[in-house]
């Protein structure tokens, strides 16, 4: 049976019919023996850091202008009757069963009640229901079918993984005339997850014209704002009443910590100091045992100190073990939470500025990594997340062995761009790509900022066959067809030993069964419930290939936490024979399978 098979209609885009903070994830092996598997599965990070990067989400078609989206007359948001600003104030104070309670009261008075309805939904959203708010969604299509409802429905589509139906209930709002801030809000989302960058601020800018009052749009609209500005508003954020859980709660206390120690810190950005802007470094092998391969790693040198990190596309940024920061002289900046696949909660580490990383031909200063607080991570000196490389053209050449990092393709109208790691977005005051701030340190609310470093995606010439992705913050989403089902979002993921799949995905193709001979282990513990699948053939990009026997376990938590649903990982056993290359900035891939040397 051949390991892939080319698909005829290569490289044929639509946007998915199914998929949207975030939550690094940091892959590791499958191990075999002969009386189990064991399966260290997706490590994830808990980072406000990357949770915010990850409401950066959703698509139009790539080499399609995005949808118009009506202009319209302003508007503010319209006074709600008693009952309903009862319920909202509820819900934003994260008293989500009272607010429900209120909502089903307004509905018993008025069953076709189109803004209760809404908020009702929105609210088992926030509970992390999304069968109960869909099925909520379409009752409320059947009573009271409106605008407050079909927006709702959107972002139960957006959950879901429906990205293209989350979008288009969402223009036909605003090209309606309504003058709807979540309805912005959503487009925006879209558009960060597709790399339309520029216009998805002009989207968040109406938004929070209309609605500054929002707080997953004040959030969003934060971001903007200089690091002064985000350490108040988080500093005012956490001390009022909020409806984040108990976990985003501590994640964004430690990216305040963060945000402040850095801004005491007199070390600069983070930057690349030698001439060479690009370069071709050698994968370096990770064995489970003399004869088994884990996975690929690279030759990472910190203050000096060499390592071998696990090459990781599921991770973001640096993650080193203790052992290595105390080797390099690294000093505790903030504390930070990691967690991962299991039961069992997160492990302590924190965050640390090396003074210099080298890879390969290229050296920086002054790049934030993260530490967890044992002697090793994963039995390795730590992980590096392909994520980091973003400001190149990044080519993974697993089948022989290369990591490449060149320039990418420059557009006309664009000025050059400082090439840098990108371990963290935070590391100056000038997030915003050169973005205008205000003055003053208090957020203005109607400040009008405009976005000149920040463009929409740019397909270059040489990139017409490569195959758009959607991106939360580091998490590469590449639209995947499951037997006959299209539109299943799988996350590229070279830090998985092999091919997942959720047992939901599985299902709808194939029979699956439980699994006690698989263990999935990661840094929170054990997995309770594994899973099998008979046979899944999965298609993305140009290639389709046959899986027997696919490992199924629940991905909830990481979906939940980008905001969008991940049916699978496309692991380390199939994109050891590819050589995958990434444009990070425009959200393209390119997958090329030798035939001649691997055969059909």
């Amino acid at each position: 049976m051949p390991l892939f098979a080319l698909v005829a209609e290569k490289n044929v885009w639509q946007t998915p019919t199914n998929t949207g903070s975030s939550e690094p994830c940091h892959g590791a092996p499958m191990l075999r023996s002969s009386r189990f598997r064991m399966t260290l599965g997706l490590l994830c990070a808990v980072s406000l850091l990357a949770l915010l990067a990850s409401s950066r989400s959703s698509f139009a078609r790539p080499n399609q202008e995005p949808p118009n989206v009506g202009s319209g007359p302003q508007s503010t948001v319209t006074s709600l009757p008693s009952p309903l600003t009862d319920a909202l104030a509820l819900y934003r104070k994260g008293n989500l069963d009272e607010a429900i309670t209120k909502y089903q009261g307004v509905l018993h008075d008025k069953p076709n009640s189109p803004d209760a309805y809404a908020g009702l939904i929105r609210t088992y959203l926030k509970k992390k229901d999304v069968q109960q708010a869909a099925d909520i969604a379409i009752q409320a299509i059947q009573v009271a079918d409106a605008t407050p409802v079909r927006v709702a429905l959107g972002e139960v589509y957006f959950r879901q993984g429906k990205i293209h139906d989350a979008e288009a209930e969402w223009v036909k709002v605003i090209n309606s005339g309504r003058q709807d801030a979540r309805a912005y809000f959503g487009i925006a989302r879209v558009r960060w997850a597709i790399a339309m960058y520029k216009s998805g601020w002009s989207m968040i800018d109406k938004a929070h014209t209309l609605d500054p009052s929002d707080p997953e749009i004040q959030q969003a609209w934060t971001k903007k704002l200089s690091r002064a500005e985000r350490i108040k508003f988080l500093e005012g954020y956490l001390a009022g009443d909020n409806n984040e859980d108990a976990d985003t709660r501590v994640s964004m206390q430690h990216y305040l910590e963060y945000l402040k120690a850095r801004a005491k810190d007199s070390r600069g950005a983070c930057h690349l100091v030698s001439k060479v802007t690009s370069t071709e470094t050698n994968l370096v092998r990770l064995l489970t045992d003399p004869q088994h391969l884990r996975g690929y790693g690279l030759t990472v040198n910190v203050n000096g100190h060499g390592s071998k990190l696990l090459l990781d596309t599921g991770a973001s940024g640096i993650l080193i073990s203790r052992g290595l920061a105390e080797k390099a002289g690294l000093s505790r900046l903030s504390e930070y939470e990691i967690r991962g696949i299991g039961d069992k909660g997160g492990k302590e580490g924190y965050t640390a500025v090396v003074d210099t990383l080298k890879i390969g031909e290229l050296e920086f200063q002054n790049c934030t990594v993260s530490v967890l607080d044992q002697r090793s991570v994963i039995g390795e000196d730590g992980l590096i997340g392909a994520d980091v490389f973003s400001s190149f053209l990044v080519d993974l050449d697993f089948a022989n062995e290369k990591l490449r990092l060149q320039e990418l393709p420059k557009r006309r109208e664009a000025a050059d761009t400082k090439l840098a790691l990108a371990t963290d977005e935070d590391d100056s005051d000038d997030e915003s790509g050169g973005a205008s701030k205000p003055t003053t340190t208090e957020p203005q609310k109607d400040a009008k900022l405009n976005h000149p470093g920040l463009q929409d995606r740019y397909v270059a010439p040489e990139m017409k066959s490569y195959t758009p992705i959607y991106r939360f913050g580091h998490m590469l989403l590449v639209p995947t067809s499951v037997g006959q089902v299209p539109g299943k979002l799988f996350l590229i993921d070279s830090g998985a030993f092999t091919n997942h799949i959720t047992p939901a995905a599985a299902r709808e193709v194939t029979k699956v069964h439980g699994d006690s001979d698989t263990i999935i282990k990661g840094l929170s513990g054990k997995v309770k419930k594994v899973y099998s699948a008979d046979r899944a053939v999965l298609q993305f990009g140009h290639l389709r290939q046959e899986n027997q026997d696919m490992v199924a376990f629940d991905f909830t938590r990481i979906s939940d936490n980008i905001g969008t649903e991940i049916s699978g990982t496309l692991g380390f056993t199939l994109l050891r024979f590819l050589d995958v290359k990434i444009d990070y900035r425009d959200g393209l891939v390119d997958f090329e399978y030798d035939t001649k040397r691997w055969g059909r």
